[in-house]
């Protein structure tokens, strides 16, 4: 198709199979354009502009691939640097907590007013710091120059589901975020062994209450169950056991720290493996478990590739056809690189099956992704952060509220009558700047013209940016990944009655009406 400065490699009439092969084949470098670009910068990060779309093209799934993976070799230029006070909800000191045992020794009710009151100022100056916290990270995934590394901190924050509600400390979610990042393409052991030291996740599952003889079983049950293994393959002793290789495991302040004398130092046996085990010969044990790499890279398909059930709904045998072929196949690369997370991805990445026309296209937007990927893929304005957070909770997911231990169930369940028209209204204030009700003050100093989207078409080809059909043809393909007859019609009786022409005075208005209406399409949640 002459739109679009790549040919499309869909297929001569655009069939789409209804499931893709289980071939982890590598693509050849000839079946890999403008299409597949696409497709690669929406499932590995937030969707690109068509320069972006161009250049991964030019430059062959290796390379681009490569550059998306190596996420060390590419400076952090985001301009949101984190600045978060840790002190807010240090904990009182030796001194304060004997002033305040004396209080109440007293009962001097002045004294225990002023504590309470102060402690109820931090408890707000902590809200509003978290608050800070979603904005700083929302505008990073914005801006970061490195998509993957976010894309893959936003999957490890909904997989290891710790929630603000509970924990209230912003800065141990932000200690939490940080970790996330650092090991986003990192080690998946690694990691492991480091959320049974982390001061969030041992507060939210109640660790720090764990104790020799009264062990809590929370930190183990789900580091079983959601975070490692999935539901049947452990036992309840195995729980019972692995809680009392946790005993101990708590923080001070912001930092780990081992408790030796709560620690259970007894004999255990965790899965198989027998001895005086602590928590890192538990996660040691899980580990070794075969089912540990197909679990997480089963999560891991469900969040790049196309959702597939949990394994306790699953039927058995190869009840998921080609995608669980492929996940088995991914859990093997996994286990052969000792849980390194590169390899599997890289694997992926550079798959027949990743590209396949049953995949691309197909997945539903979470929230996160539809608004930082409207941002970063239409270069629309940021606006304000704070109403797209809002967006984005009244759409289901707010960043650093997981709903539960489960994190968001995602799919379908983003998408309903209240969601949609959420979903529409903030696409609608990115392009506008209008709001349901009443109207940014900004709008007219940050007015989007989408006119530089055309960029590339015009390179390709000179004059081809004016022609009307050429034009929606080309923002069908950016937007949907595609350009279906139906839309095509409609967006082409739009020009017409908007006097048929995309140069002129009216060429601002016009590109954003354009986009306004592919927005609202149903096929824009989906990438």
């Amino acid at each position: 198709m002459n739109a679009q400065p790549v040919k499309s490699t869909e297929g001569a009439a655009g069939r789409r199979e209804d499931r893709a092969s289980s071939s982890l084949a590598p693509i050849r470098p000839g079946a890999f354009g403008y299409d597949q670009a696409r497709h690669l910068l929406w499932r590995a990060g937030f969707g690109g502009t068509p320069q972006q779309i161009q250049t991964l093209a030019s430059w062959g799934p290796e390379k681009a691939v490569d550059y998306l993976l190596e996420v060390g070799a590419v400076p952090d230029g985001s301009s949101r640097q984190a600045s978060f006070d840790k002190d807010i909800m240090q904990p009182p000191s030796a001194e304060e907590r004997r002033l305040y045992a004396e209080a109440r020794r007293k009962g001097d009710e002045e004294a225990l007013a002023k504590a309470r009151l102060m402690r109820q100022q931090k408890e707000r100056a902590d809200r509003m710091q978290v608050g800070e916290m979603q904005k700083w990270w929302l505008g990073k995934m914005i801006e970061s120059p490195r998509p993957l590394e976010e894309k893959m901190t936003l999957f490890w924050h909904g997989h290891f589901a710790t929630s603000y509600r509970t924990i209230e400390n912003s800065y141990h979610m932000f200690l939490q975020n940080e970790m996330f990042r650092r090991h986003a393409v990192g080690n998946f052991a690694e990691l492991l062994f480091g959320i049974i030291r982390d001061p969030a996740m041992i507060a939210y599952l109640d660790n720090n209450d764990s104790r020799k003889g009264r062990a809590n079983e929370n930190l183990a049950r789900e580091i079983m169950e959601l975070f490692a293994l999935g539901i049947g393959r452990y036992s309840e002793k195995d729980i019972k056991e692995g809680a009392r290789a946790l005993t101990g495991y708590t923080f001070r302040d912001d930092e780990f720290y081992f408790d030796k004398g709560n620690h259970d130092d007894g004999a255990k046996t965790i899965l198989g493996k027998s001895g005086k085990l602590d928590g890192d010969d538990f996660v040691k044990a899980i580990l070794e478990q075969r089912a540990c790499s197909q679990f997480i890279c089963r999560k891991l398909y469900s969040f790049l590739v196309a959702d597939l059930p949990p394994l306790e709904r699953a039927g058995p045998g190869d009840s998921d056809g080609p995608a669980g072929s492929v996940v088995s196949q991914l859990a093997s690369t996994m286990l052969a690189s000792k849980y390194e997370m590169k390899p599997v991805l890289r694997r992926l990445f550079l798959s027949e099956h990743f590209y396949h026309p049953a995949v691309m296209a197909q997945q539903i937007k979470s929230p996160v992704v539809l608004v930082v990927g409207a941002v970063r893929s239409l270069n629309t304005p940021v606006r304000d952060l704070s109403i797209l957070n809002d967006a984005m909770d009244l759409m289901g997911q707010n960043l650093l509220f997981p709903p539960s231990v489960k994190g968001w169930d995602g799919g379908r369940s983003w998408i309903n009558t209240s969601t949609f028209y959420v979903r529409q209204n903030i696409l609608a204030y990115l392009l506008t700047g209008k709001k349901p009700v009443g109207y940014d003050a900004n709008a007219d100093t940050q007015k989007y013209d989408p006119s530089e989207l055309l960029g590339e078409l015009a390179k390709a080809d000179p004059g081809a940016e004016r022609e009307p059909a050429r034009v929606v043809e080309y923002l069908l393909r950016l937007t949907l990944g595609r350009a279906p007859e139906a839309a095509r019609s409609s967006l082409m009786e739009f020009v017409n009655t908007s006097g048929g022409r995309v140069d002129g005075e009216n060429r601002r208005d016009l590109l954003v009406g354009l986009l306004l209406l592919i927005t609202a399409m149903p096929e824009y949640q989906l990438c």
